[in-house]
C-alpha cells in the first residue's frame, strides 16, 4: 500500500470525546451526529421513555432503563469526507474513570453545557481530566430551546469556573420561546430556524447577511434585532479573537451555541468543529514519540467490556490504534504479555451493533475478543518494533465494601462474574493478605457502582450477593518492594489487603493515620494511584 494512500486515509480520521454533566443533552447530541452522517434515521430522545426507543449510544440493559449512561461507548461515522471516531462517556460523576481512561484515547473533547445551568459540578471534575491531557477543548452550549440564562454569563463562567478563556464562534438569538437562531460570527450571516421535527434532520433554515437590515428587522422583530446589534458590537470590541494555535494547545475553547433536541446549531457546529480538529496526534512511549503515519501498527487498550452481547459471553478489549495500518489475520506483539498473537474478531462498534473489520487506520478504535489476557493499558504493536506507551493511572477507590454470595453453591460463577468486572476497571478488588478469594473487598470511585456490580451480578452471572459497607476511605500502594508488609505497624484503623495484581496496599479509615503509619515504619514509601 503507498505511503500517500496511508497518510491520507490516517488525515481523514477525527477522534474525539464528548464529555458533560448528567443530562446537558450529551448523548442527544451524540445521535444528531450520527444522523447527519447517516449513521442512523431516527434520533431516540433519550427523555421520551414512553416510546420504546433508547439512545442508540446506551447499550447496558441499567442504561436503557435509567436514562442515563453508565460505560463508554464507541460510534464511528462519515461525513463531509471525514471518518469521526465518537466516544461517548459517561456523564454521572461515579464512573469519572471511565471517562478519563475514554479521554486516553482522544485526540480532542466536545464539552457539553446546559445553557440554563452553566458549568455544573461533574463539568469541573471531567474538565480537569482534560486539562491533564491538554487536548483541545470545544464547547457546545445547549438547550437553547429552553430559557437559558445571558449567554454572557455563560461566557463568564467558563472562564471563572474552568480557567479557561473561550471564543465564541457563533451567537444565540434568544432561548426559549424566543429563541429564534444563531448568529455566525466567522461568515457574518444570521441563520434563522424554523422548528425542525424533533429526531429528525429537515427543518429548514434561512441565511440573512447581518447588513439586510430590512429583512432582518421583518425576521426578528425590532427587540430582538436591537439586542443582536447591541450583542454584535460588545463581542466585537471585547471578546478573544479566534487563535488556532491557543485551541490546539488546549488554552482557549471556542464556544458554539444550539440546540441538540431541536437540531438548532448542530450542523454548523459539526461542520467548524471538523475544520478546528486535527488528525490523529502522536503519542508518547517509552521509546519517544510514535508518529501516526508509519509503517509499524501499534495500538493500547483503553477499556475491557464484558457480556456486550449476552447471547455469547464475550469480552471486548477496546483499542486507539495510535500508528499505521491494522489488517485483520495480522501478527502484533502483545507488549505486556510478551507474546506473539493474532487479534481475533476486529470489530467496529455502534454501540453493541457491531460489524467486523477488516482495516483500520491510525485514530480508529476497534474491539478484540479478548480471552483475558488483556489490562486497561496494555500496548499492542507489529513484531517487529517493541515499546510501551504510557501507563493509565488507576483511580484511588473512595467507598468499600465486603461482598460476599449468597449461594455458596454459586462461588465459581461468583469469583468470574467480579474478577471480569474488575479486569473491566470499573470496580477494584482486594482481599485480607494470606486469603484467597474467600472475603472480598470491593473498592469503587463512586456509589452507584455499587449498584451496576449488584445489578450486573444477578443479571450476567445469576449470582446473588450481600454486601456490607466498610468505613474506610483512604487507600494507598506499598511502593518499595523490599518490605515485609506483615511486619508493618499500622493504627488500629488500618487494614492490609493485597489486590488482583497481588500487590500489597493499605486500607484506612482517618487520613491522619496514613502519616502515623508512615513515621512507625521507616523507609515505608506509600503511593495514591498505581499505574496500569
Amino acid at each position: 500500500m503507498a505511503d500517500k494512500q496511508l497518510k491520507s486515509e490516517i488525515e481523514k480520521r477525527r477522534t474525539f470525546a464528548i464529555i458533560s454533566h448528567p443530562d446537558a443533552g450529551k448523548t442527544t447530541l451524540t445521535e444528531k451526529f450520527l444522523l447527519y452522517g447517516g449513521a442512523i434515521n431516527l434520533a431516540g430522545s433519550v427523555k421520551g421513555k414512553a416510546t420504546a426507543r433508547h439512545a442508540v449510544s446506551d447499550w447496558m440493559e441499567i442504561e436503557k432503563e435509567r436514562g442515563i449512561s453508565v460505560t463508554s461507548s464507541v460510534l464511528q461515522f462519515n461525513y463531509g469526507g471525514f471518518c469521526i471516531n465518537i466516544l461517548d462517556t459517561p456523564g454521572h460523576q461515579d464512573f469519572s474513570e471511565d471517562t478519563y481512561r475514554t479521554l486516553m484515547a482522544a485526540d480532542s473533547a466536545v464539552m457539553v453545557i446546559d445553557a440554563a445551568k452553566g458549568v455544573e459540578p461533574q463539568t469541573r471534575k471531567l474538565f480537569k481530566v482534560c486539562a491533564m491531557r491538554k487536548i483541545p477543548i470545544f464547547t457546545f452550549m445547549n438547550k437553547l430551546d429552553r430559557d437559558a440564562r445571558d449567554p454572557f454569563e455563560l461566557l463568564d463562567d467558563i472562564e471563572n469556573e474552568l480557567g479557561i478563556p473561550t471564543c465564541p464562534m457563533n451567537w444565540p438569538i434568544g432561548s426559549g420561546k424566543d429563541f429564534k437562531g444563531v448568529y455566525d460570527r466567522a461568515r457574518q450571516m444570521v441563520v434563522v430556524y424554523f422548528d425542525t421535527q424533533k429526531g429528525t434532520k429537515e427543518g429548514h433554515a434561512e441565511e440573512i447577511p447581518l447588513s439586510d437590515n430590512e429583512q432582518l428587522l421583518n425576521v426578528l422583530g425590532q427587540d430582538a434585532f436591537d439586542k443582536l446589534m447591541e450583542d454584535v458590537e460588545l463581542l466585537d470590541g471585547a471578546g478573544s479573537g479566534f487563535d488556532q494555535d491557543e485551541v490546539d494547545a488546549g488554552m482557549l475553547s471556542p464556544v458554539f451555541f444550539g440546540s441538540a433536541l431541536t437540531n438548532f446549531g448542530v450542523e454548523l457546529f459539526l461542520q467548524n468543529f471538523l475544520k478546528m480538529t486535527s488528525s490523529p496526534l502522536p503519542r508518547r512511549a517509552d521509546t519517544g514519540v510514535i508518529e501516526p503515519v508509519s509503517d509499524d501498527f501499534s495500538a493500547f487498550v483503553f477499556k475491557i467490556q464484558a457480556n456486550m452481547n449476552k447471547a455469547h459471553r464475550d469480552r471486548i478489549a477496546f483499542m486507539r490504534i495510535c500508528s499505521g495500518k491494522f489488517t485483520a489475520g495480522m501478527e502484533v506483539l502483545h507488549v505486556q504479555g510478551e507474546k506473539v498473537m493474532r487479534l481475533s474478531q476486529p470489530q467496529q462498534m455502534m454501540a453493541s451493533e457491531r460489524h467486523i473489520v477488516d482495516e483500520a487506520y491510525a485514530g480508529d478504535i476497534i474491539g478484540v475478543f479478548d480471552p483475558g489476557i488483556f489490562s486497561i493499558g496494555d500496548t499492542v504493536c507489529s513484531p517487529n518494533a517493541k515499546f510501551a506507551f504510557e501507563g493509565i493511572p488507576t483511580f484511588a477507590p473512595e467507598h468499600f465494601a465486603r461482598v460476599r454470595q449468597i449461594d455458596t453453591m454459586k462461588r465459581k460463577q461468583f469469583v468470574k462474574g467480579i474478577t471480569q468486572i474488575a479486569q473491566e476497571g470499573a470496580i477494584q478488588i482486594f482481599h485480607e493478605l494470606n486469603t484467597g478469594l474467600e472475603e472480598i473487598i470491593v473498592g469503587v470511585v463512586g456509589v452507584l457502582q455499587f449498584e451496576v456490580l449488584k445489578y450486573r451480578l444477578e443479571n450476567e452471572y445469576n449470582v446473588e450477593i450481600r454486601m456490607d459497607t466498610l468505613p474506610y476511605g483512604h487507600i494507598r500502594w506499598i511502593a518499595n518492594s523490599n518490605i515485609d508488609v506483615e511486619k508493618i505497624t499500622g493504627t488500629s484503623d488500618m487494614k492490609k489487603v493485597t489486590d488482583l495484581k497481588d500487590r500489597p496496599l493499605l486500607l484506612f479509615v482517618n487520613s491522619w493515620s496514613i502519616g502515623m503509619t508512615l513515621e512507625r515504619n521507616e523507609g515505608l514509601e506509600l503511593e495514591e494511584f498505581s499505574r496500569n
